[in-house]
């Protein structure tokens, strides 16, 4: 069985289909569709057609384990160890800053809160401007 000839794919792009990755990576759709089984971390989202749209992250996370599995000669839970340990510790950190962005937006709604406060009990000073028949306007107080 011959493989069919494979078009060209600009990878500066943001987004790709599943025939485009599979195309670029030079690996058949069924294949993607099977990882995508196997390995949690690799995950394109679906569009409102449920066609796979894979990011250019995708289609790094894609080579990178086409390099492990057939090249390096990883087996399946090879890679998923190897992913498994290191994605824990993206976690850890994006939840650590989570929680940090949430501590400053906190303290953030807490000032907004009190100048509100403050500001509710001074007296406003209110200004309206009328047309001057020149067209001018004149500022009252």
């Amino acid at each position: 069985m011959r493989a069919s000839p494979r078009k060209k794919v600009s990878t500066d792009r943001l987004f790709f289909k599943i025939g485009e990755i599979s195309s670029i990576a030079e690996i058949e759709s069924h294949v993607l569709r099977y990882w995508e089984s196997e390995f949690s971390f690799l995950k394109p989202r679906k569009n409102k057609t449920g066609q796979r749209v894979y990011t250019r992250k995708d289609l790094e996370i894609v080579l990178q384990i086409k390099n492990l599995l057939y090249k390096e000669k990883y087996t399946i839970a090879g890679v998923k160890k190897k992913y498994g340990s290191s994605s824990i510790k993206k976690n850890a950190v994006s939840m650590k800053t989570i929680h940090d962005v949430k501590k400053k937006l906190k303290h953030i709604l807490d000032t907004l809160n009190s100048t509100e406060t403050k500001t509710k009990h001074k007296p406003k000073r209110v200004t309206k401007s009328k047309k001057k028949e020149n067209g001018s306007q004149m500022h009252l107080l």
